[in-house]
Formats: C-alpha cells, sequence, structure tokens
C-alpha cells in the first residue's frame, strides 16, 4: 500500500476519533469512514442519519464493581469460563472500510441475542476483524469498532451488557487468505464465541 494512502486512511480514523462522532444503533460512525461506500445497500443499511447513540450510554455503570467484589476484574471470559462447543453462529460481514450492520446481517445478530435470553448461564465474546488492507493500527481500531456495534446492538435486544466483551483482532486472524475482493469480503467480519458460567 503506498505511503500516502496509508496516511489518508490513518488521517480518517483520526478525524472520526477527534470529531467525537456519534454511533447510531447498528450503523457506525456518522460520516465516519466507509459511510456510504456502497450505494447499493444503503438504503438496507441500518438507521446512518437519526436515532444515534454513544457507545458509552451502553457500557455504562459502575466499572468493575461486580468483577472486583468476585475477583474477577481483568480476566476475559476465556480465563474465567468454558467454551461452548455445542452451539456456532455464522460471522456478521461488513463493508470495506465500514462499522454499518447491513439489514441482511441482523438476523445473524438476532440469533446470538436469542440464544442468550434463553441460556441465562451463557456469555459472548464478539470479535472484530478486517481485511489486510490498511494500517495494522488502524485495522485494529476499525476491528475494534465493528465489535462495538454488534454489542451495542445485543444490548438493545435486551442482553444485559456484563454478557458481553468485544476483542479487535485487526487483520491478524484472516477467515481466508489470498487477495481480491472474495477473500476480503470474508474477512471484514464480526465473530461471535460463546461460554458457559
Amino acid at each position: 500500500m503506498k505511503f500516502s494512502t496509508i496516511m489518508a486512511v490513518l488521517a480518517v480514523g483520526v478525524a472520526v476519533v477527534a470529531s467525537g462522532c456519534k454511533y447510531d444503533k447498528v450503523g457506525g460512525a456518522k460520516g465516519g469512514a466507509g459511510a456510504g461506500q456502497d450505494d447499493s445497500a444503503s438504503a438496507q443499511e441500518i438507521g446512518t442519519e437519526e436515532g444515534g447513540i454513544d457507545i458509552q450510554d451502553v457500557e455504562g455503570g459502575d466499572e468493575g464493581s461486580v468483577d472486583d467484589i468476585a475477583g474477577t476484574a481483568g480476566k476475559s471470559f476465556e480465563e474465567l469460563y468454558t467454551r461452548c462447543n455445542d452451539v456456532a453462529f455464522a460471522p456478521v460481514y461488513f463493508g470495506f472500510d465500514s462499522t454499518v450492520v447491513p439489514q441482511s446481517e441482523l438476523g445473524k445478530i438476532d440469533a446470538v441475542a436469542a440464544h442468550l435470553s434463553e441460556n441465562a448461564d451463557r456469555v459472548v465474546a464478539v470479535e472484530g476483524h478486517c481485511d489486510e488492507r490498511g494500517a495494522n493500527e488502524y485495522n485494529m481500531v476499525l476491528g475494534e469498532s465493528r465489535a462495538k456495534i454488534v454489542r451495542n446492538y445485543l444490548v438493545q435486544n435486551g442482553i444485559s451488557d456484563d454478557r458481553i466483551e468485544t476483542h479487535s483482532y485487526g487483520e491478524e486472524r484472516p477467515a481466508a487468505h489470498g487477495t481480491g475482493e472474495e477473500v476480503w469480503a470474508k474477512n471484514r467480519r464480526g465473530e461471535f464465541v460463546i461460554y458457559q458460567k
């Protein structure tokens, strides 16, 4: 990737972060990188113009108070619980450089929400991934934003935020190897890992 392209991508990322951008229910950063990338899909994406909420609105609470009492502060679900192998959920796919969850992908998140609603002893780790394009640092931030957007949607659908954690792997764990849009599209995703308490 050319240096000027990398710098332009980083500048957009810094501008989005510096603007204190609002996030809508599922749509991601308003006016952020990737907004409106695919005009044909924009009508099928969730509200990118109104009804915005800040990520902080769903992350709130007395951070760490329950964990501190239980002696689990700072530990991940992987360290605390047993990974469930009896259930698997399809990844949520994103457009290029986008945090917008397309309408066609919402059913996948709904399935996870339904499973968690029916199984109160289970939690989920949402993992954000990117394709290989862009700087590693930028892709780590983008992966985290994707994971948080999925997390927000789960919270808005009744799943307690203490049952969800997010991780970004950026471009480090590709689902497919190689180059080209067919490969890249498989790597721009959010994945779900279910754990049992």
